[in-house]
């Protein structure tokens, strides 16, 4: 994708939020939007802005998380798991009957990618219901090689831009509803973290990533023994300490956030295996070219 169409894609990202969020948000003739306050009046948007090759850097660092960077991982079952996982996010799809309390993503990106005349393969257009063909695992490895799976493959390698500007949209659009959701004495605390974050590429990556990897943290499905993982959870857990970097204090609660959620799992192989995957995928958290001084600190309020 050539930098004239990323930078279209994110110019287009940002209006697109701005008509779903619950805060006005108005964006001048050269794309940079004005910071409109929300509907309580009580915290102002976050706007996430891209340069084009930060956006490039950015779907590519996911993609690594996810899939390694490997083509065959784009339609991929977990082990563990009761549904695929898809695309550059590993965007979850539920088959029939399916019920688990995390947030089904990939309906909602294919419907995107409708939106933006992606070219969705014709019989992922006309499946009703929406649900995954494959009842399980044991199905799914029976028909990884067919046609269906390999076109699926493809479409998701051939749109790669576009899945990562879903997942920008995704983070975006739910800062205001983060902030708003906890206690008015918390949220200029919040509100300065995340505006430190959103001035540089690496804390932009961890927001975007983060959401994608364990969800906004609003689901109240998105619990165990009644505690969430998510966005909310993790900005919650940032401790004041002016002398920190903000995308340091961002990692080290959410290894507090993710280390607790292994911990009340039911199923144990959140802590035999997935904890550490989970606590490696966070040192990605940095600024692209290393350099930490491009971090800003807060002033916590």
């Amino acid at each position: 994708m050539n930098n004239a169409k990323l930078v279209l894609i994110v110019l287009s990202v940002i209006m697109l939020v701005g008509g779903c969020d619950s805060a006005s948000q108005a964006t001048d003739a050269t794309g940079v939007a004005a910071k409109g306050a929300a509907e309580e009046g009580v915290q102002k948007d976050v706007l996430l802005a891209l340069e084009p090759d930060e956006m490039d850097w950015v779907g590519q660092q996911i993609f690594n998380n996810e899939c390694n960077g490997q083509f065959q991982c784009l339609v991929h079952w977990n082990d563990g798991e009761a549904f695929p996982s898809l695309g550059i996010g590993h965007f979850i799809w539920y088959p029939e009957g399916v019920d688990e309390p995390f947030v089904e993503s990939f309906p909602k990106l294919i419907q995107y990618m409708i939106q933006r005349q992606a070219p969705v393969p014709e019989w992922l257009r006309e499946l009703e219901p929406f649900d995954a063909p494959w009842a399980d695992k044991a199905v799914f490895e029976s028909a990884k090689n067919s046609v269906r799976v390999a076109e699926l493959r493809e479409f998701l390698a051939g749109t790669q831009g576009v899945q990562a500007e879903f997942i920008f949209r995704r983070a975006q659009s739910s800062l205001a509803m983060i902030v708003g959701s906890v206690p008015l004495d918390r949220q200029p605390q919040l509100q300065a973290d995340l505006e430190a974050l959103s001035a540089t590429p690496g804390g932009i990556y961890a927001l975007m990533d983060y959401v994608n990897f364990k969800g906004e943290g609003l689901s109240d499905t998105e619990r165990y023994n009644g505690v969430g993982w998510g966005l909310r959870q993790v900005l919650m857990a940032m401790e004041p300490n002016p002398e920190a970097l903000t995308l340091e204090r961002f990692r080290e609660a959410a290894a507090k956030v993710l280390t607790r959620r292994a911990d009340n799992a039911g199923d144990p192989i959140e802590r035999t295996r997935w904890l550490k995957g989970w606590l490696k995928r966070l040192e990605t958290y940095k600024e692209p070219d290393g350099d930490p001084t491009l971090q800003k600190k807060t002033t916590n309020n």
